[in-house]
């Protein structure tokens, strides 16, 4: 890990890790980049995130990490998976509820350092031909309507990405070459949007 003042741990799944790009254009690398040009003195993040994974499997994963007792900053995106599969959306909320939980007290229950983002919306991508895509939308609006409430609860931050995330539609350019992902350039806009609001706090 390279050297720095700041800590960040993002949790996730492949939105975090930026399945499809290289590692250094995932939206945690970008954003720390940013804040380094802006003078900002961070540590390469670290990474709980792998494709996949639904709120329990990210829980497990935690579990077992081997993690600071404490970041300067956290970032919490799961859930996709959990629509994807048709889990039921109470237990997400219940799941999803621990995490924050879990992301807060790695904060120092510094609820300001904590960042949730809204989960994209997949059904806009050519992976998703086919399928039902306004129920997809409406299943993706429900469970960021959940993880939204739940964020402004606890009082940390909500960065709602999935408004941005849609123009892939008409944009083949926010589009991996995997044709689900979101490619560099979208991530470079989570990335903004986020290093700004991390600014505010140092």
């Amino acid at each position: 890990m390279s050297e720095g003042k700041y800590s960040f741990l993002a949790l996730g799944d492949s939105y975090t890790i930026g399945e499809s790009v290289p590692s250094a254009q995932n939206f945690p690398h970008q954003t720390i980049d940013l804040l380094k040009k802006s003078g900002y003195s961070f540590k390469s993040p670290e990474i709980i995130a792998r494709t996949g994974w639904t709120t329990d499997e990210l829980q497990q994963a935690i579990n077992t990490a081997s993690l600071s007792s404490s970041y300067n900053i956290i970032t919490l995106l799961i859930g996709v998976n959990n629509q994807y599969r048709g889990y039921d959306i109470n237990v997400y909320a219940s799941e999803f509820e621990k995490l924050l939980q879990q992301a807060i007290a790695f904060a120092g229950n510094d609820t300001a350092h904590v960042f949730v983002l809204s989960i994209p919306d997949w059904g806009v991508t050519p992976f998703a031909a086919g399928r039902d895509t306004s129920k997809i939308a409406q299943e993706i609006d429900a469970y960021n309507a959940i993880n939204k409430k739940i964020a402004l609860q606890y009082n940390v931050h909500y960065i709602d990405i999935t408004p941005d995330t849609r123009k892939a539609a008409h944009d083949n350019t926010l589009i991996a070459g995997d044709g689900l992902h979101p490619s560099e350039a979208e991530y470079a806009k989570w990335a903004e949007k986020l290093s700004e609001a991390i600014k505010s706090l140092f």
